[in-house]
């Protein structure tokens, strides 16, 4: 059901995403008084699930979910379907409008996902407000991951600002460490403020690190929620409410260093060093289970900390929203260049990783934010020069404008065959990266369950 859940969250949300940018292609031609053949959600080779005729247009689902498609009259599309061009150019024709109208039809795609992220975190600011936890709340200091260790960042520092400037949330810190070339991190460690550099490109350190790891985490202490009735917690006399100070003599001031003990005690008897509700200190004995365990659950994190929620008001949420639409745009684009290093190429996924981003319980706040962040992913990929995509089409209508010289039929249908083979080829190695990842990593999710 988990699963089924994500599957339909992500369908929803690429669904909606298809249908409003071929509206916008669907709009500029309707506008320019364009006929539109076929105006699709999915692809309907040989045939489709459903389909309606209104006017000159077919409505209509196809069966294969990989996108959605518009038919422009007298246009090289995806369906390669030459016959027309071979035929008298008619008036209206997409072939027979000027340079400047076709260009709008083929960016009005993006321009609608362009439109729809800022819309969408409009609408979120105003209905949930903007929660965040300042780095001020970092009580017990950070933990950080093998990256950052790796340049000299101890759990326990407090990261304060970056470059000098004072940073208030994880983000501030987070864009600046990927994005930069090379900035200076600002830390206190045990009372004395230092700054550490990191290397030049340290992304390509990060993207060689585990995907699951963040950056830097808040840290909190090993507090005793609940036990398990008869495991080795509830069999050593742990109680709700103990901290775990000490696991074999080795200082356990978070569960990330608890859990890394006990990975090297599997299937060994330890001692534990508690400290009881009534501030009494008591040492106990507990045998580890083979997988590392002893069989309890920790306090919710946020006893400890405390986040912050601006509210806005409708008119105040726009600029809010606006705001978010662009940073997130921007830093999407200083991503791409990324992607052409071995280590960027190596975190290239399909329909799985993007599965990932949503959670397995329905959430609409994060099915919002996730459709908004797919919005401007969108509009970026189909932007590129690559023939078959939108900014394949709008590179040949800018040398078009620019040379006032309309590129042959055959050079644009040589060039949309090249491209849906490009595509094709991306596809494939992005899912087939998926079903890499998650075969070699079977175990986990089975593990899990039992």
């Amino acid at each position: 059901m988990d699963i089924l859940v994500i599957v339909l969250q992500l369908l929803l949300s690429l669904s909606i995403l298809v249908v409003t940018h071929e509206a916008g292609h669907f709009a500029f031609a309707k506008l320019f008084g364009i006929k539109v053949e076929k105006f699709y959600l999915f692809f309907d080779p040989w045939f489709s699930l459903l389909k309606i005729k209104k006017g000159e247009t077919e409505y209509g689902i196809g069966w294969v979910p990989l996108g959605g498609y518009v038919k422009i009259a007298g246009m090289v599309d995806e369906s390669m379907d030459t016959k027309q061009l071979e035929q008298p150019v008619q008036p209206w024709e997409f072939r027979a409008k000027p340079a400047w109208q076709r260009l709008l039809v083929m960016v009005g795609g993006v321009l609608v996902n362009l439109i729809t992220a800022p819309i969408i975190f409009w609408l979120l600011a105003f209905n949930y407000g903007e929660t965040y936890l300042p780095l001020s709340e970092a009580k017990f200091g950070f933990e950080f991951g093998d990256a950052l260790k790796s340049v000299g960042f101890q759990d326990g520092d407090y990261v304060v600002g970056v470059n000098g400037v004072k940073a208030e949330t994880y983000k501030d810190v987070a864009n600046p460490i990927i994005f930069e070339d090379s900035c200076s991190v600002d830390i206190v460690r045990d009372g004395v403020a230092m700054s550490i550099q990191l290397p030049h490109e340290f992304f390509r350190t990060i993207l060689r690190g585990d995907d699951n790891q963040a950056l830097f985490a808040f840290r909190t202490p090993v507090v005793v929620d609940s036990v398990m009735p008869g495991s080795a917690a509830s069999e050593c006399g742990l109680m709700r409410g103990d901290s775990i100070t000490s696991v074999a003599g080795i200082a356990t001031p978070s569960f990330n260093v608890l859990t890394s003990v006990l990975d090297t005690l599997k299937g060994k008897a330890t001692e534990l060093v508690v400290v009881r509700q009534s501030g009494e200190c008591d040492t106990l004995t507990a045998n580890v289970s083979a997988d590392g365990k002893l069989g309890f659950f920790l306090c919710n994190p946020m006893r400890w900390l405390t986040p912050k929620t601006r509210h806005y008001g409708l008119l105040e949420a726009i600029p809010a929203g606006v705001v978010k639409g662009k940073d997130m745009l921007v830093n999407y684009c200083r991503q791409l260049p990324m992607l052409f290093t071995r280590e960027g190429a190596s975190k290239v996924g399909g329909f799985g990783t993007i599965a990932k981003m949503f959670p397995d319980r329905w959430n609409w706040q994060s099915f919002w934010f996730n459709t908004a962040f797919l919005a401007i992913i969108l509009a970026v990929m189909n932007i590129l020069p690559i023939p078959a995509l939108d900014g394949g089409h709008v590179l040949f209508l800018l040398v078009e404008v620019v040379t006032g010289r309309k590129v042959s039929d055959k050079v644009l249908e040589v060039a949309q065959t090249i491209g849906m083979i490009l595509l094709l080829g991306l596809v494939l190695y992005a899912n087939g990266a998926d079903i890499f990842r998650a075969i070699t990593n079977m175990v986990i999710p089975f593990a899990s369950l039992m």
